[in-house]
């Protein structure tokens, strides 16, 4: 298991429109994916469990996966829209 942690930039942190992007993605890799805030966490691959998770401006993230060349689509991800 590879990881990185994102503090979220986007004033509205993460809202429904990419957390169906980042869904999408991970659906696409074939890879178990969970994104964590305050020792909760959520498949990521699930935009409701991602929306339960209630991630706002600044709130730090821990973004893990199972192969690290996923993790690193994931960050770059993280970066351009988060």
């Amino acid at each position: 298991m590879a990881e990185f942690q994102y503090v979220i930039t986007d004033g509205a942190g993460l809202h429904a429109r990419p957390a169906a992007q980042l869904a999408r993605l991970v659906k696409e890799t074939d890879c178990a994916v969970t994104v964590g805030k305050e020792g909760q966490t959520a498949d990521a691959a699930g935009v409701m469990s991602l929306m339960r998770l209630g991630i706002k401006k600044g709130d730090e993230v821990t973004v893990t996966a199972d192969d690290p060349k996923v993790l690193e689509v994931l960050r770059e991800f993280f970066y351009r829209n988060l």
